[in-house]
């Protein structure tokens, strides 16, 4: 299967899969009684899909628009997030009121360091009846998956997602299976019990297209957040402003938005920079995520090209994970800020 991380030029993305995958969830739109939208065609459509929402998870999520706008760039950048914070500031809640949002399927998975392979990603299993092996499906079949505190599960469940980050398929014994499309993958990791966890590999984290953290509500937030919790749980009043087809569309028009010759130059010389001023600096594919995230932000203001202003608002959340410092620092958040201060566009 071609990569979709890592092939075709940049401008033109790869096209949307005409039908729906298995367990893709596919949704018919708006159920409060509006009439559905119509599938995006524009970046400027792209724009208005991105606010319907952002305003619905909104309802939900309380001071977090930014990290909303985070997934949102995720998904349409055909990749994955990393939410690295706390216990309980809203990361599963987050997740699914996305999901519902676009009316996709919606997993979640909890690692635990019992947690084996097949537990993410399918077992098959034999049948009696038949006396043939049928494949039972992990809850990585879902377009929106949540592996909650993927950290505390050894590295060999932590790779059984590498395959279905990178390629979008999942093999079981020598059968390969197509996930659904789209398919994102938003981990959280617990960064507040480094004695019970365990390190995600390079290979791994590179493969998350943005990291970022939630962090605790101010005092007004707070209590706005206790007022919506004190009876239903308000993410089961999330409705569809969106489906599947509409976001296959908007990625499809967002791999399409322009991205200039001195804007990859411009990303390819902050990647080398962070190399020569690391022990490890940002990978090829970090250049392509950092791309492809600037295209989608530019489609969130409703641009057909990118600029300058969207590298920048997105390099630090695409790029500082990737990167490890002479100390043996994970966080490269200081080395992409001096990358930004010193590097000129030409």
């Amino acid at each position: 299967m071609t990569d979709p991380g890592e092939s075709g030029p940049v401008g033109a993305g790869p096209a949307a899969d005409a039908e729906a995958e298995s367990g893709g969830g596919e949704g018919t739109g708006a159920t409060d009684g509006t009439t559905a939208a119509v599938e995006p065609e524009t970046p400027a459509d792209v724009a208005a899909l991105a606010a319907r929402i952002v305003e619905e998870v909104e309802d939900v999520i309380v001071g977090k628009r930014d990290a909303v706008e985070h997934v949102l760039v995720t998904v349409l950048a055909r990749g994955h997030l990393l939410v690295e914070d706390v216990p309980g500031v809203g990361k599963t809640t987050l997740a699914k009121s996305v999901a519902r949002s676009i009316d996709g399927s919606f997993k979640r998975v909890q690692f635990t360091p019992d947690l084996l392979p097949s537990d993410v990603t399918g077992v098959n299993v034999f049948n009696r009846r038949t006396d043939e092996f049928d494949f039972q499906p992990g809850p990585v079949f879902a377009n929106v998956v949540l592996g909650d505190e993927i950290n505390r599960a050894p590295p060999k469940t932590q790779s059984a997602l590498l395959e279905a980050m990178e390629e979008n398929q999942v093999t079981t014994d020598g059968t390969t299976r197509k996930l659904p499309d789209p398919f994102c993958v938003i981990a959280t990791q617990n960064d507040v019990e480094p004695g019970q966890t365990y390190e995600l590999p390079v290979a791994e984290v590179d493969r998350f297209t943005k990291k970022i953290r939630l962090g605790y509500p101010d005092a007004e937030e707070e209590a706005a957040i206790l007022g919506r919790l004190a009876g239903d749980h308000p993410v089961d009043s999330v409705e569809p402003v969106a489906t599947i087809a509409d976001v296959r569309a908007a990625r499809r028009i967002v791999g399409e938005i322009a991205a200039s010759e001195a804007v990859r130059e411009y990303v390819a010389r902050l990647a080398v920079f962070t190399r020569h001023n690391a022990k490890l600096g940002a990978s090829p594919r970090g250049s392509l995520a950092l791309i492809r995230a600037s295209q989608a932000r530019a489609a969130l203001d409703g641009r057909g090209y990118v600029i300058p202003d969207d590298v920048q608002a997105e390099a630090p959340s695409v790029l500082s994970h990737r990167i490890r410092t002479e100390s043996g620092g994970t966080d490269g958040a200081d080395v992409v800020d001096d990358a930004l201060d010193r590097i000129r566009v030409e």
